[in-house]
């Protein structure tokens, strides 16, 4: 196996940049934070200081399946982004375009059941208790118009 350092390292559908650190550089994929990167290299046995660039296909595989199922390699519970998932009822990791579609099927069964977080997303308005009287506007810009002389 060559040894040689690659620019560019594709992990879990996303393009990574091979010279940074594997822990930093596994937080530009959706649903993992500093946190889960630091403990998915710690259960994948790699060096945190080493650059994603240098690391061989093995060790991108076992950190592709560590990440892929965190539970199923030892990382607590309270780590994973999706806690006692309505329909499975278990503890979820998604991460990717599966975090995306889950968020958008929350966000419809939540305008379905037509709950007031629903209602708020419905018709574009903010919805976890922000001001909106003065800020938050979208569209057509009014302001203040002065008479022409």
């Amino acid at each position: 196996m060559s040894r040689e350092f690659r620019h560019i390292v594709r992990m879990l559908g996303t393009d990574l940049n091979g010279s940074e650190k594997v822990v930093y550089a596994l937080t530009l994929i959706k649903g993992i934070g500093i946190n889960m990167a630091n403990a998915l290299v710690k259960k994948a046995g790699i060096d945190p200081d080493k650059r994603l660039g240098f690391l061989s296909e093995a060790e991108i595989r076992r950190l592709e399946a560590v990440a892929k199922d965190p539970a199923g390699h030892g990382i607590p519970e309270w780590l994973l982004n999706r806690r006692k998932d309505l329909r499975t009822g278990k503890n979820l990791h998604l991460i990717g375009s599966d975090l995306d579609l889950q968020v958008k099927a929350d966000i419809d069964l939540m305008k379905a059941i037509k709950s007031w977080k629903g209602y708020r997303h419905a018709y574009g308005l903010k919805v976890r208790g922000q001001r909106t009287r003065t800020t938050g506007r979208t569209g057509k810009t009014v302001g203040v118009r002065r008479k022409r002389r």
